[in-house]
């Protein structure tokens, strides 16, 4: 099973960027995808998630009205949308296989390989 994102880069406040999670080997229908990211020195923070057989979506306050989470079911693959981008967004951005409700998200515990993708705000 492999989770690859993409799409960080360094944007100035105000801006927006969209980040991709493409994943394989495993049926994609069967999973929830979430999104977590995590600064320097911070703890990681659980950010958004998608239901890939229902569409259902949640956000954590931080980033709700800002933040929109997609999913492609014929590309295997969930999406980010993140506008109004601030300097606290700054941090490397994960995506992962999950439990997603109304409650938030957590990690299912796998050994998924996922190597982040960087996305830095300048003020």
């Amino acid at each position: 099973v492999q989770l690859v994102e993409s799409g960080g880069g360094l944007v100035q406040a105000g801006g927006s960027l969209r980040l991709s999670c493409q994943t394989s080997g495993y049926n994609f229908g069967h999973y929830a995808i979430g999104w977590f990211r995590q600064a320097p020195g911070n703890d990681r923070e659980k950010i958004s998630c998608i239901r890939t057989n229902d569409g259902y979506r949640y956000y954590a306050d931080s980033v709700k009205g800002r933040f929109t989470i997609s999913k492609d079911n014929a590309r295997n693959s969930v999406y980010l949308q993140m506008n109004g981008l601030k300097p606290n967004d700054t941090a490397t951005y994960f995506c992962a296989r999950v439990y997603c409700s109304s409650l938030g998200l957590d990690k299912i515990d796998t050994d998924d390989s996922t190597q982040g993708t960087q996305v830095t705000v300048s003020s």
